[in-house]
């Protein structure tokens, strides 16, 4: 029996034009899903990369931008997009950034970026199209989130602040809607080698530190991650509702 089947499902991926953002809307579409996908208006090449690797993969997408921390951009996106279909099955709030400052070092800006497009973005994402999945009854919100909510890492105060704040977000809004049969979790992948990550992992006494953390001893895959959140949105996750699964290889186990 096929599991974790997303067939007739709408599923709408924020930051999806690289990544880990192109890679959840791949593996979502392979399990059946129709895509919408968003990212900032200046990411259109990348959106049009993702949504040619969805119809090579025999799927069916969209592509509309939107900068996350422009709530004007939510609203307009979302309401056209919800008047237009009537629905979202799943959302995944992937968009993110991570620019690391030590403590001493971060700014107002830098906060604020973090805080708008991290967690503020999310939110209002999410509240945006809860009450079109109060009216079906069923709605799936995933958050990528961090193993960095869960632990402190030097040189990320503000990072790891943003995603352990979405962690709490997952648990609120998972009691608030449960109700309506919304479940709401996250994702908290370790390192992967992503746009984000990459500069960062060349440096090979950090690259160190990082595979030293891992009890696996590697860094994740963006498809691994993609992955748990296939599990996340499918029905056979019926009942996981406030959670953050780990995808870290058991770095937050020590």
């Amino acid at each position: 029996m096929s599991i974790f089947q997303l067939n007739d499902k709408l599923a709408l991926v924020t930051g999806a034009a690289t990544g880990l953002g192109q890679a959840i809307a791949l593996t979502l579409a392979r399990q059946g899903a129709t895509l919408v996908l968003t990212d900032k208006p200046d990411a259109s090449s990348g959106l049009a990369e993702t949504a040619e690797l969805i119809r090579r993969a025999g799927g069916t997408s969209t592509s509309v931008p939107i900068d996350v921390r422009d709530l004007k951009q939510i609203e307009n996106a979302t309401g056209e997009l919800l008047n237009r279909v009537g629905r979202v099955d799943i959302l995944v709030n992937n968009a993110g950034i991570n620019r690391p400052k030590a403590a001493l070092e971060v700014d107002v800006e830098n906060w604020d970026d973090h805080y708008h497009t991290n967690v503020r973005g999310g939110f209002f994402m999410a509240q945006k199209v809860a009450p079109a999945m109060i009216s079906a009854g069923h709605g799936r919100i995933i958050f990528i989130s961090s193993q960095s909510g869960l632990i402190g890492i030097p040189g990320q105060p503000v990072y790891c602040s943003t995603k352990g704040a979405v962690i709490q977000l997952v648990r609120t809004l998972g009691v608030e809607w449960a109700k309506f049969g919304i479940t709401v979790n996250s994702v908290a992948p370790t390192f992967v080698e992503t746009n984000l990550t990459r500069q960062r992992l060349k440096n090979p006494e950090f690259l160190k530190f990082v595979l030293g953390k891992i009890p696996a001893g590697k860094l994740a895959t963006p498809e691994q991650v993609a992955s748990a959140v296939a599990f996340l949105a499918s029905d056979e996750a019926a009942m996981v509702n406030c959670h953050t699964l780990c995808v870290d290889g058991g770095w937050t186990a020590w």
